[in-house]
């Protein structure tokens, strides 16, 4: 891939260096491993990202006193100068500081496999997590607004409704993601039984428990799915097409349902199962139910929902606790 038509893509705040003139003198050496990645069939943005990351990297390797353009002599010490440089000075978010590290050490990685290095300086490097954002959740009556809306009376409006209000009303009763949902086909799931089979990551199958409301939704559902459908499986299909719905159609309808339903949050589907997992874990404390709900492998995944704000927690405590209304009626004064 050649360089002039990556650095043309860059931003001028993202172009370490204003033209092919004034590359770092060891340039020559990522060159050709970037040359190799692109060989490789590395995509454009990957190539892209990691020519901009080594750029910074040799230009910083070149002007640093110590290193004086020896690339060979970067160690751990200089890896932590460098991207405290980034991260403090240049303000690139962590994300970034992650694709970087990333870049350098796969470019020392190969320098070593070829036989012209003889350490890696990012062995044993980690860069601090960031902590987990809370996820957005809306509350339950956000999700009775979206989901008991009137039927539209325009009779095609009506007709994607059922379908639409069957898919998320599944998606909330079962906690699906969203490619859960599209690749769910009719045998999945059990209206008597009340349980969906559902495919997760990592192609680990799971048994989810399936709400009465969203029963009902399916079950009336049906009958006009068996009408479109065009020699599919697929439950959730397209009236137009007859074939399975993909995840960006389910994307819009549920922002033209929103709309419809007056809701102004900006409403998408991981939003569903977010308000799921928060909604049964407020109502029952069942961390591992909700683990084994969701499908997380690892339990801290899951334990992002008991975040709470203290709002909520005095409430709890007003409640509950058996000295609690003398602290209520003391502040009521």
């Amino acid at each position: 891939m050649r360089l002039n038509s990556l650095l043309a893509k860059l931003t001028p705040t993202e172009k370490p260096i204003p033209s092919q003139a004034d590359l770092p003198k060891n340039w020559a050496v990522a060159q050709a491993w970037l040359d190799d990645l692109s060989l490789q069939n590395y995509s454009e943005h990957t190539i892209t990202a990691y020519t901009t990351a080594l750029m910074r990297l040799m230009n910083f390797i070149e002007q640093d006193i110590r290193l004086q353009g020896d690339y060979l002599a970067f160690d751990h010490k200089d890896l932590s100068r460098f991207l405290v440089l980034r991260l403090e000075k240049d303000g690139i978010k962590a994300i970034s500081a992650k694709q970087t590290l990333s870049a350098i050490r796969k470019f020392y990685a190969h320098l070593i496999k070829i036989g012209k290095a003889a350490h890696n300086p990012t062995t044993g490097y980690r860069l601090k997590a960031e902590p987990r954002a809370l996820p957005k959740v809306g509350d339950v009556d956000m999700m009775a607004q979206l989901l008991d809306q009137p039927m539209p009376d325009d009779a095609a409006k009506a007709r994607l409704w059922i379908r639409d209000r069957a898919m998320f009303e599944l998606m909330y009763s079962s906690g699906l993601r969203l490619s859960e949902l599209a690749s769910l086909d009719v045998n999945d799931i059990d209206l008597t039984a009340g349980v969906v089979k559902v495919l997760g990551k990592g192609n680990k199958m799971r048994l989810v428990p399936v709400g009465k409301k969203a029963i009902d939704a399916i079950s009336i559902y049906l009958p006009h799915r068996d009408l479109w459908q065009e020699n599919t499986d697929a439950l959730f299909i397209s009236e137009r097409h007859g074939t399975r719905l993909s995840t960006r159609a389910i994307q819009l309808r549920l922002k033209v349902c929103a709309t419809n339903a007056g809701i102004a949050q900006n409403l998408h589907p991981h939003l569903l199962r977010h308000c799921f997992a928060s909604h049964i874990l407020s109502a029952s404390g069942d961390l591992r139910a909700v683990q084994e709900m969701l499908g997380h492998t690892d339990i801290s995944t899951t334990q992002i929902y008991t975040q709470v704000d203290f709002s909520t927690l005095t409430k709890v405590y007003d409640k509950a606790h058996p000295r609690a209304v003398s602290r209520v009626l003391k502040y009521e004064k």
